[in-house]
């Protein structure tokens, strides 16, 4: 592997695995792997770009370590195992996908422990050290000592947390949750204030290679142009409608008086040529999926007929925000 090769790690396996390589599909960033088991493919989009796949928490230290110039792991992932030296820079921080939260977990039979000051009192009581299961021992410990609870033996495990208290080998865990049927099913419980942090999918850099190699700043922003255009435009949906009125400019003076309906800059209006020589325009605009059932009908009051409602691939600003976020960062030292 040459110093020149400029890589992508993306999840080889886990619950990022295959919406990682969706996103990039979606975005236009196609990955193509011939052959499932080769753990090295390409981006024919980005042809100066190799990806390689590997474990989420081996990406970021790879990132780190500077073996790695790119990645897509998980935020929790990048919490524990990123360090607190500035060496990884995160492009952007919500991919959308590989929602979980992080928690400290105890028997469903603890009725009385329900908050971490109960567990500190616990262990006054106990006099002895909490003893704690967990993949994520830099974030439990801190969290923990937030909380004033200093004593705590660390049980760094990779396996399955869960069954941990009930064979005895833990009195709790720190563990990720997204549904908390696993919890449920091993008759565990989230503490309430529990939370040690919320996780999603995140891109992130190493940043002395984004300073020292102009072909990786680059692909740096072709990497973020994409994504943020495909995000952006996965929450909004464009929308046709026919509008009659003297001129453009009635037309949107009217559609300015609705808060939905007023396009990301203003609405587009071109002329339609009608049979009967009525004057009406097709107006086009962009709104919030979210919000498109109360758009249609702000439409609707201001003469909008013939609604037309469409996906929208990508949304494509003069520059993404997360780009120029980044160059800020870098010159900052």
């Amino acid at each position: 592997m040459s110093d020149s090769e400029i890589r992508l790690a993306l999840p080889s396996k886990g619950t990022l695995s295959e919406p990682a390589l969706e996103l990039l599909a979606r975005a236009g960033l196609a990955v193509h792997r011939p052959n499932p088991r080769q753990y090295k493919a390409s981006i024919p989009a980005l042809p100066g770009l190799t990806v390689l796949f590997q474990r989420a928490g081996d990406i970021v230290v790879g990132v780190r370590s500077g073996s790695l110039d790119f990645g897509i792991t998980g935020g929790d992932m990048l919490a524990e195992k990123g360090g607190s030296d500035g060496r990884i820079l995160t492009l952007h921080p919500a991919l959308g996908f590989g929602h979980c939260t992080l928690h400290v977990i105890v028997p469903e039979a603890w009725e009385q422990i329900n908050r971490m000051a109960d567990l500190q009192a616990l262990q006054a009581q106990w006099q002895r050290p909490l003893r704690v299961a967990t993949k994520f021992p830099v974030l439990t410990r801190a969290f923990f000592a937030q909380h004033g609870i200093e004593a705590i033996e660390l049980i760094t495990a990779e396996g399955t947390l869960e069954i941990a208290p009930a064979i005895g080998y833990a009195d709790i865990i720190t563990d990720l949750v997204s549904t908390g049927t696993t919890l449920h099913d091993n008759r565990l419980k989230k503490i309430e204030d529990g939370q040690i942090l919320a996780s999603q999918a995140c891109l992130i850099a190493n940043k002395a290679r984004l300073k020292s190699d102009p072909a990786a700043l680059v692909l740096a922003r072709q990497l973020l142009e994409f994504v943020v255009a495909h995000l952006r435009a996965s929450e909004a949906v464009s929308v046709f409608a026919n509008m009659r009125g003297d001129s453009p400019e009635s037309i949107a003076a009217r559609m300015f008086t609705r808060p939905l309906i007023g396009g990301l800059q203003g609405p587009t209006l071109s002329p339609v040529i009608t049979r009967s020589g009525e004057k009406w325009y097709a107006a086009h605009l962009i709104v919030r999926r979210d919000q498109l059932v109360q758009a249609i009908a702000q439409l609707r009051e201001v003469g909008g007929s013939g609604v037309v409602v469409t996906p929208v691939t990508y949304i494509f600003e003069e520059e993404p925000e997360e780009y120029r976020n980044m160059l800020a960062q870098l010159e900052a030292e």
